[in-house]
């Protein structure tokens, strides 16, 4: 059984689903440690303060924070204690959103929200059909780990996922994105375009991918230790900067389909036909 990070309830008006929150997705790296070669021993860090250089404890040590008009507030654990956000086992639906409406820039953490136990399975597959059936989202707040965070909860799949979301205050505003001004795009450049995405559209299928920065970390992990002698590949040179329209004719072609599986297809449907005309002869 998947380990479970958060259990409680989710409300809806006065429906109450008992449900637990386990991890949907985290990234898959290869971790390092910090060792000294002379004698293959990890090493650890010391803290020195600043001004007296000398060695300090994590146990003296306070939390503080710079205000912008320069000042220094210090706090202790009994003060950042007093703002903890009451402890809460239910998650209550706050109001429902169209999930058309939800910029994937607010997802942050993502989980499988699960029925906990038989008694919770109906309630959880009703929401599950009507989020579904509506195209919607519920808007809920749950407090983990010590803080309170904004959650959306979606159908996903045969289930319900849930992700915690960024404030509208993390979301970054940077002034140079989406300022098109001045930019004049061409209609045939446009169609150009437009034909180039068409070529290429696909059905979302993320198996076809892997972490090739990681395969080849992995790779290097397993010649290192076998005594093999590592390489270092030629860096690709960086794509010319030229004509626009040459460009997206170029990149056209490229993206068409091989004649070889196009003849497939023909060849295959042609059978097809022959095969039908025949049976239809028969009978």
């Amino acid at each position: 059984m998947a380990s479970t990070v958060w259990k409680g309830h989710l409300a809806f008006g006065l429906v109450s689903v008992p449900i637990r929150l386990v991890v949907a997705a985290r990234p898959n790296n290869v971790s390092f440690h910090q060792i000294n070669p002379e004698t293959g021993s990890r090493v650890k860090q010391k803290l020195f303060d600043q001004t007296t250089d000398k060695e300090v404890s994590r146990k003296q040590l306070v939390k503080a924070t710079d205000l912008p008009d320069g000042r220094t507030v210090f706090l202790t654990d009994d003060d950042m204690k007093s703002i903890l956000p009451e402890s809460s086992k239910t998650m209550s639906v706050m109001e429902f959103v169209s999930l058309n409406e939800v910029d994937p820039l607010y997802f942050d953490s993502s989980f499988y929200l699960l029925p906990d136990g038989d008694a919770g399975k109906k309630p959880y597959y009703l929401l599950y059909e009507a989020l579904k059936a509506e195209n919607c989202a519920g808007l809920a707040k749950m407090v983990r780990a010590r803080r309170e965070y904004l959650v959306l909860v979606r159908p996903s799949g045969k289930g319900l996922a849930l992700h915690t979301l960024f404030y509208e205050d993390e979301v970054r505003a940077v002034a140079e994105y989406g300022d098109g001004e001045g930019v004049e795009i061409g209609e045939k450049e446009l169609e150009l375009a437009q034909m180039f995405v068409q070529n290429l559209a696909a059905s979302f299928e993320p198996q076809k991918y892997e972490d090739s920065y990681r395969v080849a970390l992995e790779e290097l992990l397993s010649a290192k230790a076998d005594g093999q002698t590592i390489e270092t590949p030629t860096a690709p040179a960086a794509p010319a900067t030229g004509d626009l329209m040459e460009a997206l004719k170029a990149s056209l072609n490229m993206s068409k389909k091989p004649p070889q599986e196009e003849s497939k297809t023909k060849t295959k449907a042609t059978s097809k036909a022959k095969k039908s005309k025949k049976q239809g002869k028969v009978s």
